[in-house]
């Protein structure tokens, strides 16, 4: 079963500021995603993954039980670490965001 692909409104926001060939690379990640979802970089838990675009870096989250992956955030290599730690922080909030979404 193939996995639906949700964004957050902070990285939709996050993305739009990538240059358009950097945009056109995060619209196939999603493609590629709804059927391995674990292809990327594996970040602290097996859920917790990202993906290098050129130099930006884009967060997500999967969800097995509910066959989700969403997309949290964005980061450069300077700030990547206070990203992770944001992520980390919030991974209850993304959790009851993705199940409200997979109830719609």
């Amino acid at each position: 079963m193939a996995y639906a692909v949700y964004t957050t409104e902070t990285f939709d926001r996050e993305v739009e500021e990538f240059e358009q060939n950097q945009q056109k690379r995060v619209n196939k990640l999603f493609q590629q995603l709804k059927q391995n979802p674990y292809s990327e970089d594996q970040i602290k838990f097996r859920f917790f993954r990202e993906k290098r675009i050129d130099e930006k870096r884009v967060y997500f989250l999967v969800y097995d039980d509910i066959k989700i992956v969403l997309f949290v955030g964005t980061s450069g290599k300077k700030d990547q670490q206070k990203t992770i730690n944001y992520i980390s922080y919030h991974f209850d909030d993304f959790r009851k965001y993705a199940e409200k979404l997979a109830k719609s």
